[in-house]
């Protein structure tokens, strides 16, 4: 278990609760970062009493006993804050640096740039790690600002009812990888979206529209990799409709678990999508079975879960899909509407820096009609006029109403992935970007961040992360950051979109880093000096791979683990010759048993004066693989000749095993 885990279930900071432990009978030091289950389940269970344990070995009055058995520092700081808050405000509340609290985020699995939101319950955990106590305020006494923030967030609640129309259901697609989500996907569009994408894997977020029944429904593409646990559950909190995919020949895995609680969570209703049924081991009642076993009873056994059975290689049921699709949007059509006169607003699903273009975005609208000539604000700041704007097809289009995937042209910097976008009809000149704030947000992927710190003495991989968008960055970072392990860890000293250059190169020199890569190559300047300077170049198109490869970098740097097996004991009772590096003698098993090429530990008393190995016993002058307790034998041990009569050898097997990173 980690130290944090149970230090939040004891509710005291982890700090504390590594200096508590050693005072109370556990080997556990201040540096730990795990602690066996065992222990674990103790410290829990016993917890009053090795309070009190603790209390009176320290007799101070510093600390108390509260309710919930828990240690309380009487100088803890009480915060409030609303349900949801921006990192940046979070961190004002605390007065603590940003870096500071964006850092414990990441340990918490949490990638979050300055701007973007966080829930109440996640503040509240980070709050806890930093030494504080979180409230939620009460919903008169948050302040104007947030209450804006969250009248942002939740735009289909804005204006007036009667100015609210029918829109396009957004459907989100989720579920394991290689279960078929992307050629489900690629089916439904009659595109060919697969062999565009590394692997059969989808690489980068999108969004897609179809017709059906004269009806427009629109589609967000989530990668299905286990990397892009962050970017679904953005996702799922846009859409309308949620499609888990389940393959009938694996039925439920640990990605469909995940996308099962991010789906309940964010409250949508949802479809279920029985894949591959075409599959000779196809077994769609197994998976049917199992999501009863989840407390998801299908339609047909009596239940609420919607189950169709489909094969998106073979298009069959793929029209049955849709058609389920738009009766369940039918039965949620008052909660799928917007105001298309409003103002127009959306959330960034895809932000990056193109070569030809500069900042572009991909925006699904929420509220209003965005336009071409529209001005532009993310978070307060002005971020340029609307030049183009294209569908997901590519084609230049006029308008975009609410549910539409739109890419837009002529940003002056590229937002970060879940940011709110606005269109205004003045800006003011305070709150443009100037040329030092436009550096600054379209370099922030450039430059050096502190990762996942060697704090506990570990060996950590350096790397350097470069990629072409920033929604496959950030998914890579948030994956590795989850990569856990007491010896080794990874440090991402440096991150960034676009190719690899020359000081990209430098700073992996100065920081002994490998360049991991994605989508994106050298300059030929780069790949010149990296040669010179002997810097490790690595370029991948599959994400699970460049993840496989890190994982077994990881593992090259663990210690191997030694697994020692008591035997027995053998009393030394003659010595009969002494050689250079070994000797022969007679002894008694006086307990379990010696068994020919164990290890051996010699003792005089209670003193430990050498070590060696027993390479031959026998009975009666017949070699023998293993003498039992009460008899006699002779053996030949190699190591220094310094046994004598009497001395005690406790015998042993050891097995090396080579560890690995789960």
């Amino acid at each position: 278990m980690n130290v944090t885990e149970l230090a939040r279930k004891l509710r005291l900071p982890a700090k504390e609760l590594l200096e508590i432990l050693p005072v109370i009978g556990f080997d556990v030091g201040k540096r730990a970062i795990k602690i066996d289950d065992r222990s674990a389940h103790k410290i829990v269970q016993d917890w009053p009493r090795l309070l009190a344990q603790y209390q009176e070995s320290i007799k101070g009055p510093e600390v108390e006993i509260q309710s919930g058995s828990a240690i309380e520092e009487r100088q803890i700081k009480t915060i409030s804050i609303p349900t949801v808050v921006s990192v940046k405000d979070f961190s004002i509340k605390l007065n603590l640096p940003l870096s500071k609290v964006m850092a414990e985020l990441m340990k918490s699995g949490v990638l979050a740039s300055m701007n973007e939101r966080i829930d109440f319950d996640t503040a509240s955990i980070v709050g806890q790690d930093l030494g504080f106590e979180i409230i939620q305020e009460d919903v008169n006494e948050q302040s104007a600002d947030s209450q804006s923030n969250e009248q942002i967030v939740d735009l289909l609640d804005q204006g007036d009812a009667t100015d609210l129309k029918p829109r396009p259901p957004v459907v989100v697609v989720m579920g394991h990888v290689d279960h078929g989500k992307t050629k489900l996907l690629d089916t439904i569009r009659t595109t060919n979206v697969i062999d565009k994408e590394s692997g059969g894997i989808t690489q980068h977020i999108g969004a897609y529209q179809v017709v059906k029944k004269d009806k427009l429904i629109t589609f967000i593409d989530t990668p299905g990799h286990e990397a892009f646990s962050t970017m679904r559950s953005r996702g799922a909190r846009i859409a309308d409709i949620a499609i888990l995919v389940i393959a009938a020949d694996d039925s439920i895995q640990p990605q469909t678990k995940e996308s099962i609680k991010i789906i309940k969570s964010a409250g949508l209703p949802m479809i279920v999508a029985i894949n591959k049924i075409d599959k000779p081991d196809a077994n769609p009642d197994r998976v049917k079975q199992d999501l009863a076993a989840m407390n998801l009873m299908p339609e047909e056994w009596g239940g609420k879960t919607i189950c169709v059975p489909i094969s998106a290689k073979s298009a069959i049921g793929i029209d049955d899909l849709l058609e389920m699709i738009l009766l369940v949007a039918e039965t949620e059509k008052e909660k799928i509407m917007a105001n298309p006169d409003a103002p127009a607003a959306g959330t960034i699903i895809e932000s990056h820096i193109d070569k030809g273009e500069g900042p572009v975005a991909t925006i699904l609208v929420q509220r209003g009609t965005l336009k071409p000539g529209d001005l532009i604000m993310v978070a307060d700041n002005f971020y340029g006029k609307i030049r183009a704007m294209k569908d997901f097809k590519g084609d230049d289009i006029s308008q975009a109403t609410p549910s539409t995937p739109v890419k837009i042209v002529g940003l002056k910097a590229a937002p970060s992935i879940g940011d709110i976008l606005q269109t205004s009809e003045q800006i003011e000149r305070k709150s443009k970007i100037k040329k030092y704030q436009l550096t600054e947000q379209a370099t922030a992927y450039s430059k050096p961040f502190e990762g996942k710190t060697d704090d506990h003495g570990s060996n950590s991989l350096n790397i350097i992360l470069k990629a072409d968008v920033l929604g496959s960055l950030e998914a890579i970072i948030a994956s590795l950051l989850q990569i856990e392990h007491p010896e080794v860890s990874v440090n991402i000293i440096a991150k960034g979109l676009g190719n690899i250059n020359e000081s990209d190169v430098q700073a992996a020199e100065a920081g002994k880093a490998i360049i991991l890569s994605f989508h994106v190559k050298p300059t030929k300047e780069a790949q010149s000096l990296a040669q010179e300077k002997k810097v490790e170049i690595r370029i991948y198109d599959v994400i699970y791979k460049l993840l496989e490869e890190i994982r077994a970098e990881l593992e090259k740097l663990l210690s191997p683990e030694v697994i020692k097996t008591e035997l027995g004991r053998l009393k030394v009772l003659a010595v009969f010759q002494k050689q250079k590096d070994s000797i022969i003698a007679g002894g008694k098993i006086t307990k379990g048993k010696a068994l020919a090429y164990s290890k051996a530990d010699v003792f005089r008393g209670d003193r430990k004066i050498t070590t060696g190995n027993i390479v031959q016993l026998q009975i009666g002058k017949v070699d023998v693989n293993e003498v039992k307790q009460g008899d006699e034998c002779g053996l030949k041990f190699s190591g220094k000749p310094v046994v004598e009569p009497g001395d005690i050898l406790e015998l042993y097997t050891e097995e090396i095993k080579e560890k690995k990173i789960k």
